[in-house]
């Protein structure tokens, strides 16, 4: 039996609302690593307050980074990085695959650990390389706890892994390689590359930090040796955040409007605007934002590998349409925050509903949906991906405080939301 409590998804209704999402994670953490090695001050503006967030400013913090809350922007001082930290990753596969990186620049050891939940994802990448790059770490580690250890002078040059399980592998290695002495030049061995669009964003950050870096081809990236400007820097909407609320417009047959939604953006949550059609929403823009008006939800065979956090909410979409849906690029998934392939199948069937596992992917077939309890496997995106449902089944979903991972003020944008006339 779950220890958490349980949370009524509220049933949906026609609604015309306007939600404004806060900054997102994947841009906030990686400008949070950068400021961290910048060789000035950076201003952030409007990042992502978050769990994942606080972690990474927690774990910059004991390396020795300074930070300032003005008002909704953050102030980021670097300083010296020094090792003797511990870092709690909690469950942020940013801040245990962006970190250790990083602590290659600090002399000393730096420990790591997080919940229990992080200590069954994948990290063997990180560690081959960082062992490879110079670091002392304890035999036979594949994943945290572990710790790591330099005299903060790291060579670089030419390095090799296999980020089959993550692009978050390589990007932690991206990150910080303009502070190797001969750079970085990072080649991946491996057959499959997920999410390749994260990848893009870490290049184009550093780029706009001054950094030197580009893509030699779609197996292998180099940054060179060089200075990372501080200045400032304005944080987009998590765009990926966005997918439940758009979501919920289609299943109400509603209209939602999402402001300051990029013209041109490396986020992969972008997609949904090319997605979402295709199940049946109608897409516009305006100098308001990016508007969505639901209507019949259909299912559509496709391809995620280039997003596959977009998952959850095509899933839970898929799980209320008219005709079947096959999700496959998707494999990855089984190491993210749970296995959300084995989560999704588990949960869809639970209520009713027809999944079938693929070996790289999801098979729904529409069913008479039962409803009932939701389990949330401590996972931000099968929580929303409940709520989703339960706009039109009776669903309880699990700890919908797992949510405040990204996005903690989920539960009240999702009933101002449907409140909205």
């Amino acid at each position: 039996m779950s220890s958490h409590p349980f949370w009524p998804a509220p049933k949906g209704k026609v609604f015309r609302a306007t939600v404004n999402l806060p900054g997102s994670k994947s841009l906030t953490n990686r400008e949070l690593l950068l400021s961290a090695i910048a060789d000035s001050p950076t201003k952030l503006i409007a990042p992502l307050v978050s769990r994942d967030s606080k972690l990474m400013i927690a774990a910059l913090e004991s390396l020795g980074t300074k930070f300032e809350w003005q008002g909704g922007d953050l102030l980021v001082t670097p300083g010296e990085l020094t090792g003797g930290a511990t870092i709690d990753c909690g469950l942020a596969g940013t801040v245990m695959r962006f970190v250790p990186p990083l602590s290659l620049l600090a002399k000393g050891k730096t420990f790591f650990d997080g919940d229990e939940g992080a200590r069954r994802r994948p990290m063997h990448t990180t560690i081959e390389s960082l062992r490879a790059l110079g670091a002392q770490i304890e035999p036979g580690r594949i994943a945290l706890p572990f710790s790591v250890e330099t005299d903060g002078q790291i060579k670089g040059g030419e390095l090799e892994i296999d980020a089959s399980a993550s692009s978050q592998f390589v990007s932690g290695l991206l990150l910080v390689a303009a502070k190797f002495e001969a750079g970085l030049t990072l080649i991946h061995t491996g057959e499959e590359l997920p999410s390749l669009p994260h990848i893009e964003m870490t290049i184009e950050t550093l780029r706009q930090r001054g950094v030197n870096a580009y893509a030699i081809n779609e197996r292998s990236w180099r940054v060179e040796p060089g200075p990372v400007s501080g200045g400032s820097v304005v944080i987009e909407p998590d765009l990926s955040n966005a997918g439940p609320f758009l979501a919920a417009a289609m299943v109400c047959n509603a209209e939602i409007t999402i402001p300051h939604w990029p013209d041109r953006t490396t986020q992969v949550g972008a997609e949904f605007e090319r997605i979402l059609p295709m199940m049946g929403a109608k897409i516009s823009r305006s100098e308001s934002g990016l508007k969505l008006q639901g209507g019949a939800i259909h299912g559509l065979d496709i391809d995620l590998s280039i997003g596959g956090e977009l998952a959850p909410v095509i899933a839970a979409l898929a799980v209320l349409a008219d005709s079947p849906t096959r999700i496959t690029g998707i494999a990855h998934l089984r190491g993210h925050e749970t296995d959300r392939l084995k989560a999704l199948t588990a949960e869809i069937n639970r209520i009713g509903g027809n999944c079938h596992e693929l070996p790289d992917g999801l098979e729904i077939t529409p069913a008479e949906i039962t409803g009932g309890k939701w389990f949330s496997y401590e996972d931000h995106r099968m929580a929303t991906a409940g709520a989703i449902i339960g706009l039109r089944y009776p669903i309880e979903v699990e700890n919908i405080a797992t949510t405040s991972k990204t996005m903690p003020e989920f539960p009240t944008l999702w009933m101002n939301m449907l409140e909205s006339l």
